[in-house]
């Protein structure tokens, strides 16, 4: 990869990082629930590929031995209070976090959500300062390491609710419609009801 290419994927790397970012504050001070879930599926979604990404390319390397400091973390546990509140008895789930060794943790989607934003932001306060090779590094360390598997547990959480919402639907009517459907199997005729 060039230097051009180089900071040209950066660049692409920080765009969904910090699109994300204040998807998530807006989703937090909106505080719709029910909205909620769908944007953060599409959300995170979204940046697992940017991580994806990150994952795909040459180990980044960092300048020096020691991080630099970029100054202090901001405080987001406002958001994650926000979010707790808003997801409620959503909010804690359970998922494995290694296969190969699958033991089952319990974890709180409001709390996985900030600590993405927190690994994410860290590499973006780099890549603002001009340090495009710390936060290309920090992004896809902190990607492999941490929110990475933390994004996919996340997901699939969401992503569960979304299917229970949608699949464990009653139908009304379902009884008329096993009976003609079983009038069909028996090869009987079908009269309209």
């Amino acid at each position: 990869m060039t230097e051009t290419e180089t900071e040209e994927f950066a660049q692409q790397i920080a765009d969904q990082v910090e699109s994300f970012l204040i998807a998530l504050q807006a989703i937090a001070r909106e505080a719709d629930g029910g909205r909620a879930i769908s944007l953060l599926l599409l959300e995170i979604s979204q940046v697992l590929l940017a991580g994806a990404r990150l994952g795909a390319q040459r180990d980044f390397k960092p300048d020096g031995e020691y991080q630099p400091d970029v100054g202090p973390e901001p405080d987001i546990d406002e958001m994650r209070l926000r979010l707790a509140s808003m997801l409620d008895s959503v909010d804690t789930y359970s998922f494995v976090f290694d296969p190969y060794v699958p033991d089952v943790v319990e974890s709180q989607l409001s709390d996985d959500l900030t600590s993405i934003a927190t690994d994410l932001e860290n590499g973006l306060r780099h890549y603002r300062l001009g340090n495009v090779d710390e936060a290309l590094w920090w992004w896809q360390f902190s990607y492999v390491a941490s929110w990475g598997n933390l994004a996919g547990a996340a997901l699939n959480a969401l992503l569960s609710v979304v299917a229970h919402d949608r699949l464990d639907a009653e139908f009304t009517g379902e009884d008329e419609q096993l009976a003609l459907a079983d009038e069909m199997l028996d090869g009987g005729e079908v009269t309209p009801r």
